[in-house]
């Protein structure tokens, strides 16, 4: 029997993919997997059974990723299941920014005493006309599940689509329109773009990629739209870009005292993945991770150990192992498998950055004894025996 605990609520639709052998708890004390979406995991202290951590969304920040690694707990999170509600809000960033229809409803409701309103608005309505997207070139930063799907909803309505992403993967590629351009330099969707959105992480390398000097090879008039994280932009730079009319507007779904309420700017309360869609795909996609993990030492969409799968355990036993991503380790596992003459059927191992997991097949059922040799090995931070 698995034991789970949930941080925040996780939508009912997800949680129903837990069949009789997972068992909700109300303790994190004893739970092997944790799902959360906000909730603030810095400072936790998280009990030696956590097997697994499941992010109901994509952003990780709010998780001390390193701190779980060097437990041998793995993070998952659930790229591309909110991506259609970032992707529509987006759409919608662009047509608030182009068409003043918030100053324009604004304006209606304020003026609602007029009984001849309806010919006033004819006299006023050029204030909020503004232009269409249909014809303009848009460019995109960071073609992953978000990016692609903004990509090929723009080119539909009319757009010059612009992509740029020096680490775009073939399944991606292969989802994109044949009609979007992918940009080798981000320079040039500075240089030629009338609205730019960025669908990065934030990294040390990105963070504050948009700043003064990006901004400076803008197009005047440019629309800056942020949904992925507030830290990609630097706020000073882009405020002072809109005060000085090199930007025309700046539409971001990060609130915050700075940029609330500034002139050029269109600020939404992080609304990109809180669709009653997204928040259930979240949750369907982050328990069947669990559940494949828990149940056969698979992992899809990790953030801080690789992914690895070997499918569902068909041999006597099957063993998985974190760990360091070291010299020597398979030579070790082999070596505790040989001393307690266990032949293995099937391995596979996979590393990412400073950790790495294996995953061994074997020929008899695994035993405590092994798992305690596994675990003196130098290096080793959990080990599971699965079946």
């Amino acid at each position: 029997m698995f034991q789970y605990h949930c941080l925040n609520p996780i939508a009912g639709v997800g949680l129903a993919n837990f069949n009789e052998n997972y068992q909700q708890t109300e303790s994190l004390e004893g739970a092997d997997a944790v799902l959360v979406r906000s909730a603030a995991m810095h400072g936790m202290e998280l009990p030696k059974s956590l097997l697994a951590v499941a992010r109901a969304g994509a952003g990780v920040n709010n998780i001390p990723l390193a701190d779980c690694a060097e437990q041998g707990i793995v993070v998952f999170n659930t790229p591309g299941a909110n991506a259609n509600g970032v992707k529509e809000l987006v759409l919608a960033g662009m047509l608030l920014a182009s068409r003043d229809i918030a100053g324009g409803i604004e304006w209606v409701k304020s003026d609602k005493e007029d009984g001849d309103i309806a010919k006033t608005a004819e006299k006023q309505k050029k204030k909020f006309a503004g232009c269409e997207i249909s014809g303009k070139k848009l460019g995109i930063i960071g073609l992953g599940a978000i990016g692609q799907l903004v990509a090929n909803a723009a080119t539909h309505l009319g757009m010059e689509v612009y992509g740029y992403d020096p680490y775009i993967s073939v399944d991606a590629a292969w989802n994109l329109s044949r009609d979007i351009h992918h940009i080798q330099n981000v320079e040039d969707i500075y240089r030629t773009c009338d609205y730019i959105t960025i669908h990065v992480p934030l990294l040390d390398s990105t963070k504050g990629m948009i700043n003064k000097a990006a901004i400076e090879e803008m197009k005047d008039g440019v629309v800056l739209l942020n949904y992925a994280r507030d830290l990609l932009v630097d706020e000073d730079a882009v405020l002072a870009a809109l005060k000085a009319g090199k930007m025309k507007k700046y539409v971001t779904d990060f609130a915050n005292p700075k940029v609330v309420g500034a002139e050029g700017t269109i600020v939404t309360p992080h609304l990109g993945a809180s669709t009653k869609e997204s928040e259930d795909n979240c949750a369907v996609m982050a328990v069947k991770e669990i559940r494949d993990f828990l149940e056969n030492g698979n992992i899809r969409n990790s953030v801080n150990f690789p992914n690895c799968s070997m499918g569902v355990c068909t041999g006597a036993g099957r063993v998985t192992i974190c760990h360091k991503n070291i010299p020597g380790m398979l030579g070790a596992f082999t070596t505790v498998m040989g001393n307690a003459d266990v032949n293995i059927s099937d391995m596979t191992n996979k590393g990412k950055g400073d950790y790495a997991y294996t995953m061994m097949d074997l020929e008899s059922e695994a035993t405590e004894e092994i798992v305690k040799a596994l675990e003196a090995v130098d290096g080793v931070l959990k080990v599971r025996i699965i079946k």
